[in-house]
Order: C-alpha cells, then structure tokens, then sequence
C-alpha cells in the first residue's frame, strides 16, 4: 500500500483529515489572521455549558492548563502517527473487508487511547507557560499595610511599597499635613482616588 493510499484510507483518513484542519488553524494564526491567545483554555471555568463540559473532560483527563488549540494538535498529531504505521505495516496484510474494517476500528481506537496518555504528559511541563498572573485591583490594597520609600509624604507626593504574594508594589501615596510619615515609616491605606491614581495613607498608629 502507497503512502497516499494509507492517508487517504480508513482508519488513517480520520487524523488525516482533521490534522490539515488544524495546519490550516495554525498557519493563518501565525499569519496574523487569529489570535493565539483567544483559545479558549483547557479549564473548567467556561462560560457556555458545552464548553464547559468539554474543558471538564480535559481537566479530567489531565490535559488543562494549556490553550485548547494546543491540545488539540497534541491529541491529533499522536493518534495519526500510530495510526499511519499500524496501517502501513499491519492493516495492509488482513483481508479486505469487514475484517479490515474492524481491525481499522481498533487500531483507531487505540491510537488515540495512547495519544490521550502521552499528551497528558507532554501537557505538564506546558502549564508553567500559560499560568496567568492577575495583578490585584487597585481597590484592593484599602486597608493594607505599606511602607513609605520617600522621604516624605504630603498632599502632592508621596511613595510606598505594599508587600504581595510576587514583587512589592511601587505606589504613589498621599496624606494630610502635617503628618509623622518619613522614609521606612509605616502607614495604612484608606483610600484610592481613580482620577489622580493615587492612595491616601495614614500613619499605622493614627489608623489603629
């Protein structure tokens, strides 16, 4: 059997076909024609109940965390492989036929039983790639503790440093004069003003 006649038969046809669909996907996105980073993820938080079912499954599966065009082409590439050579060098030699199309069923079967082990392990270290890192919210920090970097904080200039899980952030902060707040001194955050994006801050003894 010639190497188009095993791409172009069953079992092998069914990978075949959805692999150029998914060579197709990748070549316009990397023409710019979509955005790689609008897939929608393999996790469990879709809006849309199919999508929902669908990112459960893959989770389960142990395929999340990764962009689902990625897991896609992983599931797609590992069962056309083992699909093509099984046919090339083991459906050739049974009788054509129900036989044939039986053995095709499960050489189908278990190609892509293998493709779904083996992308669950190439998946885990891929996940550290697309960890999403939210910064907090702006309103968030009210209430936190922050350190003053400046030497002095008034009603016009100010910065402070608020400890996070990653970095400290940089903030500018502002408070009433006068006030006791110098360099490494320790204040609290009451207040954030959207217009100036600034914080007002008052010393961590007055606040308490």
């Amino acid at each position: 059997m010639s190497t188009w006649q095993t791409l172009t038969s069953f079992p092998t046809a069914v990978p075949t076909v959805l692999l150029i669909i998914l060579l197709v996907y990748w070549g316009l996105s990397l023409a710019g024609l979509f955005d790689l980073g609008d897939n929608l993820e393999a996790e469990a938080d879709a809006d849309d109940a199919d999508l929902q079912t669908l990112a459960s499954w893959l989770v389960a599966l142990g395929l999340g965390g990764v962009p689902l065009s990625i897991v896609a082409t992983l599931l797609v590439f590992f069962t056309w492989l083992p699909t093509a050579l099984l046919h090339q060098y083991l459906l050739a030699w049974l009788p054509a036929g129900v036989l044939q199309w039986a053995g095709g069923g499960a050489v189908l079967l278990a190609a892509a039983a293998f493709s779904v082990w083996l992308s669950a392990r190439l998946v885990r270290p891929l996940r550290a790639l697309f960890v999403k890192h939210h910064a907090p919210e702006n309103r968030s920090l009210v209430g936190r503790t922050c350190r003053i970097v400046t030497l002095a904080v008034d009603e016009k200039f100010g910065r402070a440093e608020v400890a996070t899980s990653g970095a400290s952030l940089n903030i500018r902060v502002w408070a009433s004069s006068p006030n006791s707040l110098g360099k490494d001194a320790l204040a609290v955050i009451v207040a954030y003003d959207e217009a100036s994006q600034q914080y007002e801050v008052q010393a961590a003894s007055a606040a308490s």
